[in-house]
């Protein structure tokens, strides 16, 4: 298994417990994951995908010189550039309905299957249900905010007006005003990421699985099967290969021919001390693109959505500007102040990438899952380990196959198929 983010991790536990032996291979980057630095939110009701027109006509407005969230860096335009005119060419009605019905699928089992891997961990308290927040501070955004959440399709999540006790105690924390909220229901949190990380790879060590720090940098096919090139020159030749390596999954299927159009979609985040923050569930406040979630006595503040290279370097105007609704809404961070930029591996149509490989007989993906890597990691591990068991996996996984970006395929046709 070729990945050291969230969902490498449980699909080498979940491989590990179905018999297999496994030796995960975690590059050991020197920057977190995204699985670490995310804010910690199972999101069931993001079932439809960013890959939209309404995503499309809704991105100007959203620039981040304009005080939105949302930055292509000019630097890394080679990059971003061609993946942004294949999500041009995916957000069309025709492939938003069929990205809605293929990530309806996912997420219907994902709540589900977090609940059967925290009890399997032994810490069923490291899954937090108390739903999520979403608030507006100024009357028109909160009128058109609770109707355009009222119209979405949000799955199994559920959502009713914000309550007025809720509302109250959202007030004690921030002095901005709140127009308007809702309250989700049936989605929840993680106790923190890092525990979440840190308990995947103990459970994967307690029972056997072999892990190995190094960085794949090369796939090659021999005989019609995969081999892999660490960057210390040495060649493995593993019965089976699954690549769940985020942002990288892309230069390495390229070689075998795969096309894999994956970008770094980067996060940042502040995180402090949370002394001055209530006991609430993670807050979203919606003019700001901006989420607050607590961790114990750590309080976390995530935005932004960044496209460039992985390895750029991060933009601090980033951090400053979370600094700067930090202060406008009052909220109090007690030192010391951790800064952090990840990147989310992400996909034009904005689906995950989970198949068997058809360049080869022994490989196998599963990256790509966007802002929904941590929501979906439990289920795609229970996916993957079926699949590579050869079984038939609970999900028709046909969506999610890397051929649907193979040149010359229509993405129109296929979305409307």
């Amino acid at each position: 298994m070729i990945g050291g983010g969230i969902v490498g991790k449980a699909c080498a536990l979940a491989l590990r417990r179905a018999g297999e032996t496994v030796l995960a291979l975690d590059p050991q980057s020197p920057s977190r994951p995204a699985s670490y630095g995310n804010a910690g939110h199972i999101a069931l009701e993001q079932v439809e995908p960013l890959a939209s027109p309404a995503a499309l006509a809704s991105a100007f407005r959203r620039l981040f010189p304009l005080g939105g969230a949302l930055d292509f860096r000019l630097a890394d335009i080679a990059a971003w550039g061609p993946w942004a005119a294949r999500f041009v060419r995916a957000s069309t009605p025709e492939g938003a309905a069929h990205g809605k019905r293929a990530l309806g699928s996912l997420l219907q089992d994902a709540l589900p299957a977090w609940r059967r891997l925290a009890a399997s961990l032994g810490r069923p308290d490291l899954l937090v249900e108390h739903g999520h927040v979403v608030v507006w501070e100024r009357p028109d955004t909160a009128r058109a905010g609770l109707e355009t959440w009222r119209a979405a399709d949000i799955g199994q999540a559920r959502l009713r007006v914000l309550s007025d006790s809720l509302a109250d105690r959202l007030r004690q924390s921030v002095r901005a005003p709140i127009a308007g909220g809702v309250q989700f229901e049936n989605t929840g949190q993680v106790r923190d990421p890092a525990l979440v990380l840190n308990l995947l790879d103990e459970a994967f060590t307690a029972l056997g699985g072999q892990r190995r720090t190094g960085r794949a940098v090369r796939l090659r096919t021999v005989e019609g099967r995969v081999q892999v090139l660490l960057e210390d020159g040495e060649w493995l030749a593993p019965e089976r290969v699954l690549v769940a390596g985020g942002v990288g999954s892309g230069v390495l299927l390229r070689d075998l021919g795969h096309a894999a159009p994956v970008i770094a979609e980067r996060g940042y985040h502040l995180e402090g001390g949370a002394d001055h923050w209530g006991d609430l569930p993670p807050v979203v406040f919606e003019d700001r693109s901006l989420i607050l979630t607590r961790f114990g006595d750590r309080l976390r503040a995530a935005s932004f959505v960044e496209f460039g290279r992985e390895s750029s370097p991060p933009d601090p105007r980033k951090w400053a500007r979370l600094r700067r609704h930090l202060a406008e809404l009052g909220v109090r961070m007690e030192g010391p102040i951790a800064e952090w930029m990840g990147a989310r591996p992400t996909l034009p149509d904005y689906l995950p990438a989970i198949a068997a490989s058809r360049r080869a007989d022994n490989l196998y993906y599963a990256f790509g899952h966007q802002h929904l890597g941590l929501t979906l990691a439990a289920v795609t591990g229970e996916l993957v380990a079926a699949l590579m068991g050869g079984a038939t996996p609970a999900v028709d996984l046909t969506p999610f196959d890397l051929d649907r970006f193979a040149r010359g395929r229509d993405l129109r046709k296929r979305n409307a198929a």
